[in-house]
């Protein structure tokens, strides 16, 4: 299975108002496993960045003014994203927007779907912890993801968090859920703990003791007897 967990930047929020992409990020993972192979561009949006929007990621109008326009860059991208499974959080948002430059340069480009399908790891993460805070932020603190170079949002930097963070929120294991944590443990009794199937765990790696080991071993289980030392390994 090809995902491709992908982020943009915006000039603002409403793609209705004329608001355009400025960055795309995009992460490959194979199987669930990062390949290291990436999408990642800066681009000319031909219009002002609201200064909102700076304040969120910092990419300047100056910074933009020498980089590509959408439609330079829209066929590799749609070559990168062909085929496979997006993983995008809040997902409207971004399809929203590629939707708004795809028809921008014409009927024959149609929508993001014609091309992918889309997993809203926003909706995923509502659904497997409602009623708490799902940001990518929130999320990184839950399933313990180090976000600590995220200063400034990014598409890239994002993009490789939420990969991080999307593997380790459908890794087969959820968090132990304490009594009153939340409405499903109500009826529990206090301190109860509900502890659910861990899935798809790899084989566990078993090394036994050499030889010399063994050896060294029994000699400090005689030395702990011969102390008076209870040793339940040892036989009498």
């Amino acid at each position: 299975m090809r995902q491709i967990v992908l982020d943009t930047e915006t000039t603002g929020i409403n793609p209705d108002e004329g608001h355009r992409i400025i960055e795309i990020g995009c992460v490959e993972l194979i199987d669930r496993k990062p390949t290291g192979n990436h999408f990642h561009v800066y681009i000319n949006p031909e219009r002002v960045v609201e200064d909102e929007a700076i304040a969120v990621h910092g990419i300047t109008n100056e910074y933009l003014a020498d980089k590509p326009v959408f439609a330079q860059v829209a066929d590799a991208f749609i070559d990168f994203i062909k085929g496979a499974q997006l993983v995008i959080h809040n997902a409207p948002f971004d399809v929203g927007h590629m939707d708004a430059e795809f028809r921008r340069l014409g009927k024959m480009y149609g929508k993001t779907y014609d091309y992918c399908d889309v997993l809203d790891s926003l909706q995923l993460a509502r659904e497997m912890r409602p009623g708490q805070r799902n940001s990518l932020d929130a999320l990184c603190k839950a399933f313990y993801v180090d976000n600590s170079a995220r200063e400034l949002h990014g598409a890239l930097l994002d993009a490789e968090i939420l990969a991080d963070v999307y593997l380790a929120m459908t890794g087969g294991q959820t968090a132990l859920k304490l009594h009153n944590q939340n409405q499903e443990n109500e009826n529990k009794e206090p301190g109860q703990i509900d502890h659910q199937a861990i899935k798809n765990r790899p084989e566990l790696k078993v090394l036994r003791a050499s030889a010399d080991e063994e050896e060294q071993h029994q000699q400090r289980l005689a030395i702990v007897k011969s102390e008076g030392g209870a040793c339940l390994w040892l036989d009498s």
